[in-house]
């Protein structure tokens, strides 16, 4: 394979090296809006970069700075005349000429002394010496100084990318053959055969100044047993030492020279690096057939160090320094800093598919992998630049993405006429995720992904029917579902069971398990896993099936010290939600609190698993301007210390499981969900309200007494029924989300111990924790059910499943389901301003879905052939209607079916009470403590 040309911004650098300076500028730019309202805005930045005689900027803005970065250094090239060109050797002969060539221009051209590479520090600091040991520096040294040898060794050998030692034998030899260069027969030391100049000496040592003072830089000794304890370690550089010499005492090598050094780890910028000691040869000569053998002797100096191996990606042996120390082209001084174990779980934080989630959005406690993928709402690194980090940081090739366009006559051909009118299981809900045909605009695109190994063999294919109305969303799409199914399998590792099982095929993930496995053979010994029957059959339901809703089971925060007037605007589903918070470590005693956390802003969106699941309960608890405080669950130790900046040193000694976790949390903005907001500036009265308006209606005309509303979430429709004169008695809400209840119960008890702010008396209240697809005989009988832009949140066959269930169960004598009429969304959306990338594209395709939540949404005619077949079935009658928009062509906003219980003789309605009762009541109205505030065990009904 030919070597890839470099990159804009790596060509400025070997020419100007750090005269090179980028400035990069941060500015905001709208995204999209409603008319009416504030419009959307993102973060993109612009780039000028300044050279000797030259200066340039980007003339526009781009997503992410390095892009920014990239394109200021393709402008200076193309204004300088320079185009970048690969110049890495094709054959391993060429390559070892030019290693040979390259080792002795280090030492025998005078030049090389009054130049910025960094192995001119290394030099200066031995010319400084006297006698024998003038010039002569570590063989390893040059490894860890010079980008091309690596390169031109992997040329020479392709496994001496994973192995410093074997990249240390190379050099070795080419030493050998490189005129004007001395190497040692018995170790590796290296220097030029001739003495250098007065001139060229002085020259050097003026611009690398070496160190005057003592230096203490902490550093981090990973023991090659898995089982010993990180330690922390204080190196003392003094008197112009070779900085090598004090790490090899730290490793007790022999001396510097046997001191490998691994890849730089993390940032290209940074210069964090694994020390370790080269195993003990007697004959140097023979170093290449020591590197070939087997390492089976038991000697510990061949025993591979594996958690250090699988930080850097390279073979590490024995005990092994995690270190930043080092000379770079930026400066003429010796570059140190501090490495502590918050920087070393910060690494391993690295190598897991949510750990650059979490650093991007530098939150660590908090932040999680996100479910679902909107431009809009999508904060820190996009999931393909997360996908790619990962795979790069595991040592394996960038991931492929391979779109594909679908065209009107290709889905077209695959749906039949009887089926393009089903509700459920139609050909054509399995090719389209958040669209639907359209003659005018016909392209959809769908991606692939594969990851490869480093053998450029096959070991993850991603492939599903999905497809979207733009090629960015089909590849960010695809991206975040492979990175969801990395982080399930992840956290399998972390876990504590035992053996882990990997299916072949899951969820439009297809594993090639054996060259999966084997990929990740340091991975899973390092967390200690054994391998599980791999030879089960493949299931989508398996320990690894993909769910990219995340259905956790719920976790509510209970909350303490909870301060603040009660604003009445809370986070709700869907909606972009500003908090502040801060996370802390505090032993059991409450004797010492740890600070770990802390965030003066954060934004994300509400039911997306952005946050922690007792956070985002904690917050959707809380109105703007309400500060409280919860005990989360306790994290692993892992994820405590990579957040414990800068109280590492001091948790190094507390036992983590004598302490708990407590977040301080307040909720400072609350932006409504993007279709609440189209809806409210589209319609007076909002929606919701219209909705609100059409049951009242609804209540009256039946001189309804009892309602039950089915997926009442945090109590909306509730509420506002207790602002309208009617003449229920009795209202009931059920829903299976208990944050959402919670909030709900407060809520309705503020306003019905407020009777001044009641139309209506309402003598009983009654909240229930429960499924809708279960019956309860409590509920049965009522006058009427309603059930508004619900079903749209759950899968097409559980939407009809519902319907099932409360026509021939609970059986209410009127039910009143709504929900979006996807016909209507070309108008609603229509009205939003574009985002930049609509902008390049008129036509953006068919329209999406109003929430990334739905899991569908029906045209009238799939939505009346649902209710129409229900309403046979349980011996209802049904009509539709609607509210937003005038009823003639496209229809209704939102859709309205009312089913009305059809009488047969004299059928009589008696009340079951004998019968299953599987939901748990939550709160009630009236109850024995009604005085008291809402959150006591009692109002709970606990």
């Amino acid at each position: 394979m030919p070597a890839a040309a470099p990159t804009p911004k790596a060509v400025v650098h070997q020419r100007f090296g750090a005269k090179a300076r980028y400035t990069v500028e941060e500015v905001r730019e709208a995204v999209g809006g409603c008319p009416g309202l504030a419009p959307q805005t993102r973060s993109v930045y612009r780039c000028a970069l300044d050279l000797p005689g030259l200066s340039v900027a980007t003339p526009g803005t781009f997503l992410r700075k390095k892009d920014a970065e990239q394109a200021a250094a393709q402008i200076a090239l193309d204004k300088l005349g320079i185009q970048p060109t690969a110049n890495i050797p094709s054959t391993p002969q060429e390559a070892w000429d030019e290693l040979i060539a390259r080792i002795s221009g280090f030492f025998i051209d005078e030049s090389f002394l009054s130049s910025t590479h960094p192995l001119v520090g290394h030099l200066c600091v031995t010319l400084r010496r006297t006698g024998d040991l003038i010039g002569r520096i570590p063989l390893p040294a040059i490894a860890a100084c010079d980008v091309k040898v690596n390169t031109l060794c992997k040329v020479i050998d392709h496994r001496a990318e994973f192995d410093p030692l074997l990249i240390l034998s190379l050099m070795y030899n080419a030493a050998k053959q490189s005129p004007g260069v001395s190497v040692s027969d018995r170790n590796f030391w290296i220097q030029s055969e001739k003495p250098y100049s007065t001139e060229a000496v002085d020259l050097a040592l003026e611009r690398w100044s070496g160190t005057t003072h003592p230096v203490e830089v902490e550093a981090i000794l990973v023991p090659h047993v898995l089982e010993d304890e990180l330690k922390t370690v204080r190196i003392n550089l003094q008197d112009n030492e070779h900085y090598m010499s004090y790490v090899a005492a730290e490793l007790s090598a022999s001396d510097s020279s046997h001191v490998l050094v691994s890849r730089t780890i993390g940032k290209a910028s940074s210069e964090i690096r694994l020390y370790f000691a080269a195993p003990n040869i007697h004959v140097v000569s023979d170093i290449s057939k020591n590197v070939l053998a087997c390492h089976g002797d038991g000697d510990i100096n061949w025993q591979v160090n594996k958690r250090a191996s699988y930080i850097c990606g390279q073979t590490i042996y024995g005990d092994a320094l995690l270190a930043n120390i080092g000379y770079t082209r930026r400066d003429s001084k010796l570059q140190t800093e501090d490495v502590n174990l918050c920087t070393y779980y910060r690494i391993l934080l690295g190598k897991l598919p949510d750990g650059n989630c979490k650093m991007s959005r530098d939150s660590i406690l908090a932040a999680e992998l996100p479910s679902a993928y909107s431009r809009f709402s999508w904060k820190g690194l996009s999931p393909r630049d997360l996908l790619c980090s990962f795979c790069r940081l595991q040592r394996l090739p960038e991931p492929q993405f391979a779109v594909s366009r679908i065209s009107y006559d290709t889905l077209m051909s695959a749906v039949s006429s009887e089926e393009r009118g089903a509700p459920a299981g139609s050909v054509e809900n399995q090719y389209t995720n958040d669209v639907r045909i359209n003659k005018e605009n016909p392209d959809l695109f769908k991606c692939e992904v594969n990851i490869r190994s480093r053998k450029q063999e096959l070991l993850l294919e991603y492939s599903a029917a999905d497809t979207w109305s733009k090629e960015s969303d089909a590849i960010q799409n695809a991206a975040l579902k492979v990175l969801i199914w990395f982080n399930d399998y992840f956290k399998k590792l972390t876990s504590k069971t035992d053996k882990l099982y990997l299916f072949d095929c899951t969820d439009g993930v297809k594993i090639h398990s054996n060259i999966f496995l084997q990929e990740f053979a340091m991975c899973l010994s390092v967390y200690g896993k054994t391998r599980g029957n791999d030879s089960a059959m493949c299931s989508a339901v398996g320990p690894f099936s993909m769910d990219t809703q995340k259905k956790r089971l719920e976790s509510t925060a209970k909350l303490t010290h909870i301060e603040g007037p009660d604003s009445g605007v809370f986070p709700s589903h869907g909606s972009l939600t500003c908090i502040s918070y801060t996370a802390s470590l505090v032993t059991k005693d409450k004797a010492k609190t740890y600070l770990l956390e802390s965030r003066n802003e954060f934004e994300f969106e509400i039911g997306t698993g952005a946050v922690s699941n007792q956070l985002e309960s904690c917050v959707t608890q809380l109105s703007v301007n309400q500060t409280a405080r919860f005990v989360a669950e306790l994290p692993p130790r892992d994820l405590i210390m990579a957040a414990a900046f800068e109280v590492s040193h001091d948790l190094s000694n507390v036992s983590i499981e004598n302490c708990f976790l407590e977040f301080t949390v307040k909720v400072l903005q609350v932006t409504e969900p993007l279709e609440d907001r189209m809806e409210k500036a589209l319609f007076s009265p909002p929606l919701s309200k219209q909705r609100v308006e059409f049951a009242v209606r609804h209540i009256n005309e039946l001189h309804a007494t009892t309602l039950v509303d089915f997926g009442c979430g945090s109590g909306s429709l509730l509420d506002s029924l207790l602002e309208h004169p009617t003449t229920l008695e009795k209202l009931v809400g059920v829903d299976i989300s208990r944050k959402g209840l919670t909030r709900a119960a407060k809520s309705l008890h503020q306003k019905l111990s407020k009777k001044s702010m009641m139309q209506t008396n309402v003598p009983t209240a009654v909240l229930y924790d429960g499924s809708i697809m279960e019956y309860d005989s409590r509920l049965y009988g009522f006058d009427i059910g309603t059930c508004l832009e619900v079903i749209e949140h759950v899968e097409e066959d559980q939407a009809t499943l519902f319907g099932n269930v409360v026509l021939s169960s609970f059986r209410p004598t009127v039910l009143i389901v709504s929900t979006p009429n996807y016909e209507y969304n070309p108008i609603l959306q229509g009205s939003a301003m574009p985002s930049k990338d609509d902008e390049a594209d008129e036509s953006v395709g068919p329209c999406k879905f109003r929430n990334h939540d739905h899991k569908f949404e029906w045209t009238r005619a799939q939505f009346q052939c649902w209710a129409t077949g229900l309403a046979v079935k349980h011996n209802y009658s049904v009509e539709f209607s609607g509210v937003g928009g005038s009823g003639e062509e496209p229809g209704y906003a939102s859709q309205i079916a009312v089913f009305r219980r059809m009488m047969q003789g004299h059928e009589a309605m008696c009340l079951d009470k004998g019968g299953d009762q599987p939901y748990e009541l939550l709160w009630e109205w009236p109850n024995a403590c009604e005085e008291k505030e809402i959150g006591t065990d009692c109002e709970l009904g606990v």
